[in-house]
């Protein structure tokens, strides 16, 4: 072999192994690449995986967020509601609220919101009405304020509503001295039920009318008895101007007054005004408070023996058993509606039906169907404002008709100081086995008026 061909074959020896080795090098490098080359690629599947579902789950919530009702969609419309709620007036209230609120929401709320209702009980006190606006206001945030029905509740709310001048629309609170303290630039103020005064001018029209058409009733002397706090005391000063009212024979009504403590306040002997009372020897006898006096008072009334020929209660509500107490037959009352009225139309029997279908009782006092006409005729005027603002929303009440279970249609109109009045009368009615009848307007009458006052021996 010669030098060269043997220099050759030696690199050629020693290249081998480089050879092998290089092989197996590139060889491991490209399994590397291969192994990377599928991570990348499973990475890549795994993202695009995870975007699709992303989409798919913002496609299905959107789809099923399109099927939310609308009044679910935004922050609610918050109504504050303030009711004395131990008392049968505050309760049935309460409730026929809820169910109005219930039924709106279910027909898609307003303004496309849903309503949620926050109730606070104000127990009749002034200081715990007071303390339950500035809660609601400034705590719960709420947009409108509803409720009421003690006038002495409403004299301490009132300095922390014009504080906030939220539109307010009102049920209770019949004092004048409600309405004075209010003024007459309280626009965002709108009061539903009669004020004292209204109601004694509607009395006076239901008494003529009843001794016109029966002229053995006498109505010559009347005797008050009234609870020692605003509502009663505000009801015997506007009694007073009975005395100027002429009796058929044309001689001067004569009228006399005492107060008592409401045992809704802690109160609850009346012997010494019966027997006072008894005393007078009224033609009618009148007593002004509240549901809880109303059973203590016939009891103490048949235990000293009195018995006038006509016997009336003016309380805002009766307790709800009072029909079946023996104790009740003949006695006269005064309010804005009873269930003797119910079916006077369709929307008094839809809420009749609805109200005992939702609570399985039947509403009592006419503060039922007047919760339920606080909230359906706030929805009504928000619906033709088209919005909460406030100048918008007292244009739009102040131009709502509303066809109301009461049987009358609400319409606001300037009472003697307020701008924003709604209802302006009552009924005389009688309890009789157990149903409070309708007396008077005659229009709505649904019995005859039971005179006189039967006595205790007969019951």
């Amino acid at each position: 072999m010669g030098e060269i061909s043997f220099d050759i074959y030696l690199l050629s020896f020693y290249l081998k192994p480089v050879e092998s080795e290089m092989r197996q090098f590139f060889i491991l490098q490209f399994h590397r690449k291969e192994r990377r080359n599928r991570m990348m690629r499973k990475s890549t599947i795994l993202r695009v995986s995870i975007v699709s579902l992303s989409i798919l789950c913002v496609c299905v919530f959107v789809s099923i967020f399109s099927m939310v009702p609308a009044g679910f969609a935004q922050a609610p419309i918050k109504i504050g509601a303030i009711v004395p709620l131990a008392d049968v007036t505050g309760d049935q209230a309460a409730k026929a609220m809820k169910l109005a609120v219930n039924e709106i929401n279910k027909a898609g709320g307003l303004l496309g919101r849903k309503i949620e209702l926050i109730t606070v009980d104000d127990e009749m006190r002034p200081e715990k009405g007071a303390a339950a606006v500035e809660k609601l206001v400034t705590v719960d945030k709420v947009d409108l304020l509803v409720g009421g029905m003690s006038s002495g509740a409403l004299l301490g709310e009132i300095p922390i509503m014009k504080k906030y001048e939220k539109v307010t629309v009102w049920i209770g609170g019949a004092s004048s001295r409600c309405e004075q303290a209010l003024g007459a630039a309280a626009d965002w103020f709108f009061h539903l039920h009669p004020w004292d005064y209204e109601q004694s001018a509607s009395y006076v029209e239901g008494w003529v009318a009843i001794t016109q058409k029966r002229p053995e009733i006498k109505r010559g002397k009347w005797f008050m008895a009234y609870e020692e706090g605003a509502f009663g005391t505000a009801s015997f000063k506007v009694g007073a101007f009975y005395k100027d009212w002429l009796t058929p024979d044309g001689k001067p009504t004569q009228l006399e007054g005492e107060s008592f403590k409401s045992a809704a306040l802690g109160g609850g002997d009346y012997r010494t005004v019966l027997r006072h009372a008894m005393e007078f020897k009224p033609d009618i006898f009148i007593w002004a408070g509240y549901d809880a006096d109303a059973l203590p008072i016939m009891e103490q009334s048949k235990e000293i023996g009195f018995a006038p020929p006509i016997f009336i209660g003016a309380p805002p509500g009766w307790p709800a058993d009072f029909g079946k107490s023996p104790l009740g037959e003949g006695v006269t009352l005064y309010g804005m509606w009873a269930p003797s009225i119910k079916e006077v139309s369709k929307v008094s029997k839809h809420f009749w039906d609805a109200y005992i279908k939702e609570y399985k009782q039947e509403p009592a006092t006419y503060f039922a169907p007047l919760g339920y006409t606080n909230i359906c005729f706030l929805a009504d005027g928000v619906k033709k404002a088209k919005t909460l603002d406030k100048a918008a929303l007292i244009k739009a009440l102040e131009e709502t008709k509303y066809v109301s279970p009461i049987g009358e249609t609400l319409a606001i109109k300037p009472s003697n100081i307020i701008k924003h009045q709604g209802f302006t009368k009552q009924k005389i009615l009688q309890w009789s086995k157990g149903q409070q009848q309708v007396i008077w307007p005659f229009e709505f009458a649904t019995s005859q008026f039971v005179y006189p006052f039967p006595s205790w021996e007969k019951r």
